[in-house]
């Protein structure tokens, strides 16, 4: 018999097991009762230190300090190892050679799946499809567990309106309704719907970044947050509110100030709003180095700040050591207190009796799970196929999409052939080398119908230093020995003999994600050279364009016939992309962002306010709030995205002209498919509160459908409005629904809408 079960065994109570299932809240809190009862003060705080893994040695070589620790019981977690061998031997110390025996819990940055990659969830969230997304995280849960993991951090909920933030490629966009409900399908897919007890091949979602995140000054990674606290409740806060309503695990802090105070410190944060409003009964982690990092913010030495985290109610300290290194001296000198500590201990403990790691350390450590359960057929099928779901068709002029599988296509690009860009950002377990790259899966697409060529063109960009700042985790592009010229010359003869050309640009896997920011977002220089000279052959050219958030594409609109945005599409982003080059599937995803013209519109987004000047209409008018050079309007807008078929929308039908806040209305839209092939449009709702006692947004999301059509197909389409969808944080914070008139918008994109109005007695 284990150690672990000699050494718990009279932690037993009354007959009962220490099982999450069917026990209940009371046995654990019995089991939990009597194990902190058992344990010494540096062992609790142990429990509260989250070390990276470093390089652990196990059986028979000698073993890193970092398991050393793991003996002493100093440890109460790690994250980012891969293999389940290795997390098998190291939860071997931790339960038969440390004193009391307690797992660890083991995570990793499954952000868009684990060997088996989706799209990045900026992709993801462009399906507007929650079933896709849902099954994306079921799979990665299914895949992470087999390999050891139990916990994840992800989702990332962040809302962004700033595409110079790299890291708007591993969330879900501008808007808090679509967030919202991405985040939902995030938690369901990841720990399933009873966040009391896990089944072995479930594992626990970790929200982030809490809070706003997102909203970075500049667009510069880890910079100040200032805004107001209306503006968090109804712009910023809903997708972590949903999280944590869909029974999200655990939440990790993040590196930004709040009013002041860094989230990591911020009181208000982790407990009046995350667990006092919200009812938040998970643990709290900082981000990586999180706690030691607010002494660069100005407001402590390591002693002061790590206190002032487990007051603010942080549980779980990643990498800083703080509390493992301060906490006993604070609570000597009352910095602290006993019950802060026992807390936090408290939270570590319950999380890992829910996954059922008392019950079976090793639940998640099955050699045969792994290899049955891994990168498999079915798994790598549900990719492409989501995969094919997520781009955005952006333009389609004389419907050069799709392609034929016929003649001589050319294909011309640096990310053409680069295997190890496909999967994106923070695709930390992939395997680099298995992606096809584009040109690979042309060639298997089009079999001996037709003729592949293909010429690199150019480098990523002409400055070689910032390609290097641009690329990392083994993702670089070897740059081209070749002079620009030679490399162009190169492409147009490629294009010269070429029916159509397929462009394959954009940006590298690490241009976006974090710390990953840019001052530019468009193609970048080379890149957009290579592509004037190949417009100029006035040859049909087709843009593949690769990236992991919104890029200033106003020349390309105007230039290019046809735009296909595949963003970083996982390990079958080749196959799918020739999905839809070759109209096997009908492209359907919508923007889950803005594109801006150019960087000095930023921040731009669909739910703006009004101003007491707005711009009417698209003329010019000097004292209006506008630009003298450039419109207010985006290059593409929210919601955007073409089909290989035309969708017609009928007028808003209203079922009352009133209706009261116990009661609801329906609005109904009849969607016609006016094209001559099968396709999916997403149909979105919006509504604007025409009269508040505070401004109120022109539009905002309140639902969307995705409806399949046949060729020459009908339907109505409907969506219920009752008060729920009118609420909001008024002045003083209360969630209200006000009297007045309301606008009922439907449409294929925020800028695409049929109008109806309703009045709210």
């Amino acid at each position: 018999m284990r150690k672990t079960l000699l050494i718990l065994s009279g932690l037993l109570l009354c007959g009962t097991t220490w099982a999450a299932t069917e026990s209940g809240d009371a046995d654990m809190n019995r089991f939990i009762d009597s194990l902190m009862g058992r344990m010494t003060l540096s062992e609790k705080i142990g429990q509260l230190n989250l070390p990276a893994a470093g390089d652990i040695t196990t059986g028979q070589t000698k073993s890193s300090d970092i398991a050393g620790q793991i003996r002493q019981g100093n440890v109460g977690g790690l994250f980012n190892i891969k293999g389940v061998e290795k997390i098998r031997d190291v939860q071997r110390i931790a339960v038969e050679e440390s004193r009391l025996g307690i797992p660890l819990i083991f995570g990793m940055d499954v952000i868009h799946g684990y060997e088996t990659t989706f799209p990045i969830p900026l992709g993801l969230a462009a399906t507007w499809d929650m079933e896709a997304i849902e099954r994306a995280a079921r799979i990665a849960a299914v895949e992470a567990s087999a390999a050891g993991i139990c916990w994840t951090f992800s989702p990332m909920v962040d809302i962004a309106r700033d595409p110079r933030w790299g890291r708007v490629s591993e969330g879900i966009g501008e808007d808090p309704f679509l967030g919202s409900a991405i985040a939902r399908a995030f938690v369901y897919g990841y720990q399933g719907r009873d966040p009391r007890h896990f089944a072995n091949d479930e594992i626990m979602g970790c929200v982030k970044h809490y809070a706003l995140y997102g909203a970075v000054e500049a667009g510069r990674d880890y910079n100040t947050v200032d805004m107001s606290r209306q503006r968090m409740y109804n712009e910023y806060f809903p997708p972590y509110k949903a999280a944590v309503e869909a029974g999200v695990g655990s939440v990790m802090a993040s590196f930004n100030e709040v009013d002041g105070v860094p989230a990591t410190a911020n009181r208000w944060l982790m407990t009046d709003v995350l667990r006092d409003q919200w009812g938040f009964d998970g643990f709290v982690v900082t981000d990586y180095t999180g706690i030691m990092e607010m002494t660069a913010h100005g407001i402590g030495d390591l002693q002061e700040v790590s206190a002032r985290a487990l007051q603010a109610g942080i549980d779980m300290d990643m990498v800083s050591e703080g509390f493992l290194s301060t906490l006993e001296e604070s609570l000597a000198s009352q910095r602290v207190n006993v019950e802060e500590i026992d807390r936090a201990c408290r939270r570590i403990l319950e999380a890992k009796y829910k996954l059922g790691l008392f019950e079976d350390p090793y639940r998640y450590c099955d050699p045969q799970r792994a290899k049955e359960r891994i990168f498999t057929p079915e798994h790598c099928n549900e990719a492409r196929r989501i995969a094919a779901e997520s781009f955005v068709l952006l333009k389609n002029d004389n419907d050069l999409l799709p392609l034929r599988r016929r003649g001589t296509i050319g294909v011309v690009g640096p990310l053409a052939a680069s295997r190890e860009n496909m999967p994106g950002t923070w695709s930390v377990a992939t395997n680099l080398q298995i992606p096809q790259t584009l040109v690979e899966g042309l060639q298997q697409a089009v079999g001996k119908k037709a003729r592949i060529l293909y010429a690199r063109g150019s480098n990523i960009v002409h400055d070689e230093e910032l390609e290097k700042n641009c690329t990392m985790f083994g993702r670089e592009i070897p740059r081209d020995g070749r002079s620009d010229r030679e490399m162009l010359d190169e492409a147009l003869r490629v294009a010269e003999q070429s029916d159509v050309v397929i462009a394959a640009l954009g940006e590298t896997s690490e241009m976006s994600g974090e710390s990953s920011s840019l001052s530019q977002i468009g193609i970048p220089d080379a890149q957009q050279e290579l592509l004037q000279a190949l417009i100029a052959t006035g040859k049909p050219i087709v843009l593949v364009l690769f990236t992991g958030r919104p890029l200033t594409l106003e020349w390309e609109n105007e230039h290019v016939p046809s735009i296909l945005n595949v963003w970083f599409a996982g390990t079958e982003a080749a196959p799918a992309i020739c999905d839809v080059l070759f109209g096997d599937v009908n492209p359907s995803g919508k923007l889950p962002v803005t594109f801006p013209r150019n960087v000095g519109q930023i921040p731009l987004y669909y739910n703006h306010k009004n101003t007491g000047r707005p711009l009417l209409g698209d003329s010019f008018e000097k004292f209006r709030s506008n630009y003298l050079d450039v419109p207010n309007t985006p290059v593409y807008a929210f919601g955007h995205g073409l089909s290989y078929t035309q969708f017609s929308y009928g007028d808003v039908r209203l079922s009352a002209a009133e209706m009261t806040e116990q009661g609801s209305i329906t609005a109904t839209v009849r969607l016609t498919n006016t094209g001559k092939r099968e396709g999916t449009e997403v149909v979105q709702l919006y509504i604007r509160d025409l009269v508040g006692s505070t401004t109120r947004p022109v539009q905002e999301l309140k639902g969307f459908q995705r409806v399949t059509l046949k060729a020459g197909e009908s339907r109505d389409v409907r969506f219920t409005i009752d008060a729920s969808l009118l609420k909001f944080y008024n002045y003083d914070l209360e969630y209200v629904c006000e009297p007045g008139d309301f606008e009922v918008m439907i449409g294929g994109a925020s800028d695409a809408v049929h109008k109806a109005t309703f009045t709210l007695k």
